[in-house]
């Protein structure tokens, strides 16, 4: 069994480096978040994590998330069904 957590992934998403990198792809809501909360624990406020999903219920989860929580989304993007978010650590 792999991790979903990869520890200094290439820094590839616009060049905004990330100390956790977690692939919650295939996995339904509202597994993507919960791992994403997990990978947060382990993290230094400021320091930041990239999770990707292809499960579209996560851009709600992840945006009323970062809303209540205070970890800012610091980059969503989409692309052909395949959601990159870029969460920091308040």
């Amino acid at each position: 069994m792999t991790s979903d957590f990869h520890a200094n992934p290439p820094e590839d998403s616009d060049a905004m480096s990330v100390q956790l990198e977690v692939d919650a792809t295939g996995l339904r809501c509202p597994l993507p978040l919960l791992k994403a909360k997990q990978a947060l624990n382990n993290l230094k406020s400021g320091e930041r994590v990239k999770v990707t999903a292809t499960d579209a219920g996560s851009v709600r989860d992840f945006h009323a998330f970062a809303q209540l929580s205070g970890n800012p989304i610091l980059c969503f993007t989409e692309r052909a069904g395949v959601y990159e978010y870029i969460v920091q650590k308040r």
